[in-house]
């Protein structure tokens, strides 16, 4: 007759400790506390949800990005880097690819170091594209960027751009 060298395992659970046993034998005891027990899948979720999103704005990516006249049927119109101070107002367009989940992005607008404006956009799909608009007033001449930003405040991408005198 040969013998089996399988063992089992079994675990079990007496008055808080857990007991795991090898071959009929017990080898270690721990103690968790009923508390500890309960909260434990709430901290799993939250662990969870928490590296779900620091994945999706690790995987958000700027396919195109435009400063630009207008924005007609989400197609970018008359984009460029030097623009009249009597423009009236300007896009920035952004196409995003990679999201994983409902995130957001941000456009700051920047006169110089000065940020003139701040404009969070939903981001719904893993290609989506969006757009915010800055109105330019004729005394707004000078160096401009718009930085994209994700949800985590990381920069995605940066447009510099020019106000020029009419």
């Amino acid at each position: 007759m040969i013998e089996n060298d399988i063992k089992t395992t079994d675990i079990t659970h007496q008055m808080g400790f857990f007991i795991i046993k090898q071959g009929g034998r017990a080898m270690k005891r721990f103690y968790l506390a009923p508390r500890v027990i309960a909260i434990t899948p709430v901290i799993i979720c939250l662990l969870l949800a928490q590296t779900g999103m620091a994945q999706n704005s690790d995987t958000l990516n700027v396919d195109e990005a435009f400063i630009c006249r207008k924005v007609v049927d989400r197609k970018v119109v008359d984009p460029g880097t030097n623009f009249p101070s009597s423009i009236g107002e300007l896009y920035c367009y952004t196409k995003i690819l990679g999201a994983k989940a409902a995130t957001r992005i941000t456009h700051v607008w920047y006169h110089g170091n000065v940020e003139r404006a701040r404009v969070d956009l939903p981001v719904k799909a893993s290609h989506w594209r969006t757009f915010s608009k800055k109105i330019i007033r004729p005394v707004d001449i000078g160096v401009w960027h718009v930085d994209i930003l994700d949800a985590a405040g990381n920069r995605l991408e940066v447009l510099n751009f020019h106000i020029d005198k009419p």
